[in-house]
């Protein structure tokens, strides 16, 4: 009789020691982000959290400030809280393997938010059609300058959607490459998408080239924004045709200068929101509406691809229209 007693004590501990999973009617999100610190998350985070609580979620948020390592501590906790799906936005894509595994094994589904993890084996992918926002950058600097020397400054090598944005990108450029209407004269990842980097890649492609630098396809706004500062201290901003990405408050302001050739506004809100509800379907073993598949290395994972649109000056009312800015902060008041 004490040893069956013993066997129940047991099983009731080690039930006890399981992550308790919130009930499907009030679900439990956890949302890794890659760092907090830059404007662009801290708004997904603000929509994604609105949406949930709208139904009858909970979120629990992490900001990784991008580091991996402590990326992967705040993944380790968020399983450990027993959430019921883990919402990341992964600051180095090819380290989560194991992590993701700890989700899965937990029974946790894990949806990757706009850039893509690799070789994991993760539930779901939601982001805007990165190879296209590539396309529309390529496209808006060479409509500005059809000939000349071009440099390309990437994104962070640790991000996926940096490779994609490239393969967009030259989708549109090799054309003009291969008639000799523009030439690659350089070309550079930027760590971290760090403005700072960015300022000192240009200043130093500048240098190399004489100033003879006819267009800079820049993948997002924050490195667009070193490369103009690069720019100025030649008194070459607004000469040269410089493209960008997330409509960022400093870029949008440098668009209606002419500054910044371009950028591309992918609805923050839509994102988070359409994140938000996949979520909440995978937690109530719901079947998402998915419109895509990407091979991630391990798996074809099930993806839902949004559709960004191209900013210039003719166009960037949108973005009050949309309520993404009050015509205030455009404005600078």
């Amino acid at each position: 009789m004490k040893n069956v007693q013993r066997v129940l004590l047991a099983s009731a501990l080690a039930l006890l020691s399981l992550p308790v999973m919130a009930d499907a009617a009030h679900p439990k999100i956890g949302f890794s982000i890659d760092d907090l610190r830059l404007e662009r998350w801290s708004r997904d985070r603000d929509y994604f959290v609105a949406a949930a609580e709208k139904m009858d979620a909970k979120v629990f948020v992490q900001s990784a400030d991008a580091n991996e390592q402590k990326q992967i501590a705040q993944i380790e906790n968020l399983i450990s809280r027993g959430v019921d799906v883990i919402v990341i936005v992964p600051f180095n894509a090819t380290v989560l393997t194991n992590a993701v595994a700890e989700a899965k094994k937990a029974g946790i589904k894990v949806v990757s938010y706009d850039r893509l993890i690799l070789n994991a084996d993760i539930d779901a992918y939601i982001s805007f059609d990165n190879e296209k926002v590539g396309e529309m950058q390529a496209s808006g600097v060479l409509h500005a300058a059809p000939k000349g020397n071009y440099f390309l400054l990437g994104g962070a090598p640790t991000d996926n959607n940096a490779k994609v944005l490239r393969e967009g990108q030259m989708k549109v450029l090799q054309p003009a490459i291969d008639k000799g209407d523009i030439k690659i004269v350089g070309q550079q990842w930027v760590k971290e998408w760090n403005p700072t980097e960015a300022l000192s890649i240009v200043e130093n492609a500048l240098t190399r080239n004489d100033n003879k630098i006819d267009g800079i396809v820049a993948s997002n706004d924050a490195t667009a924004g070193g490369a103009i500062q690069a720019l100025a201290s030649q008194q070459l901003a607004g000469k040269v045709p410089i493209s960008g990405q997330d409509a960022d408050l400093a870029a949008v302001k440098r668009v209606i200068a002419g500054t910044q050739t371009m950028t591309v506004y992918k609805p923050l809100k839509l994102i988070a929101t359409e994140a938000a509800k996949l979520s909440v379907q995978l937690a109530r073993n719901e079947k998402p509406a998915y419109s895509s598949q990407y091979d991630n290395g391990s798996k074809k994972v099930a993806t839902i691809l949004l559709t960004p649109t191209p900013l210039t000056k003719d166009n960037i009312d949108l973005l009050e229209q949309d309520g993404f800015y009050t015509k205030a902060q455009i404005a600078g008041q």
